[in-house]
């Protein structure tokens, strides 16, 4: 697999490089210092999977994001950041990343980030869910085992799991034996029920409650 590592700071973008080589079945393709470096070698090398740093001049990594998304619609976008908070990790979702590592966890997550992006699904640091947790207690909104999962049918919350996990359209209608069609209305449906206007919305609400995998814990020392 080739990877394109994308962070301004010389120090960390060779240690995200080293930590990619450590796998014989991957290489470092490029390295880019600053988000409209990113998008120009994403043009030229045709990556499989790039690793941006959010925090980059010129370009910072969510435009970077959706420069690269529209020159190559299939190109996977692994967030990586020092910054937390849920409207953060919303924010990389809807720019289309479809992972989001916090730097601090970069050592313990960053290889099981790239090879679950890479097979088309999505990950999130285990810490997120700790952040949009306490998000809902901050802003007094319901907390999530308060949200009424039971409006969804078995077959919904399959479906929720599914586009959580990155899951397009045509697949999830392939692994459940349903037309296109269909699955795009239990996707309508599921949006109207739960109140929410978009996929990454969507996402946010299947952290929340458990209906999607985080990255695990790391072990204490």
């Amino acid at each position: 697999m080739r990877i394109l590592i994308a962070d301004d700071h010389e120090i960390v973008r060779k240690g995200l490089c080293q930590l990619v080589r450590s796998r014989a079945d991957w290489e470092v393709c490029g390295e880019a210092r600053d988000g409209e470096e990113a998008c120009q070698l994403s043009r030229e090398l045709h990556p499989d999977l790039v690793v941006v740093d959010l925090g980059m001049p010129a370009l910072n990594g969510l435009d970077a994001t959706r420069r690269m998304l529209q020159q190559n619609p299939s190109q996977k976008v692994l967030i990586l950041t020092i910054s937390d908070g849920e409207q953060m990790v919303e924010k990389a979702l809807e720019a289309g990343a479809r992972g989001f590592v916090l730097k601090s966890d970069a050592a313990r997550d960053l290889i099981a980030a790239i090879d679950a992006v890479s097979r088309g699904m999505t990950f999130f640091t285990a810490r997120v869910d700790n952040l949009i947790f306490d998000g809902f207690r901050h802003s007094g909104r319901t907390a999530p085992d308060q949200v009424k999962i039971g409006k969804l049918t078995a077959r919904e919350q399959q479906i929720v799991q599914y586009i959580a996990e990155g899951k397009s359209t045509r697949e999830i209608a392939a692994m459940l034996n349903i037309s296109a069609k269909t699955t795009e209305t239990h996707r309508n449906n599921i949006l109207r029920k739960l109140k929410i206007h978009s996929v990454p919305e969507l996402v946010m609400y299947a952290l929340r409650n458990n209906l999607v995998s985080s990255a695990p814990e790391a072990s204490p020392q």
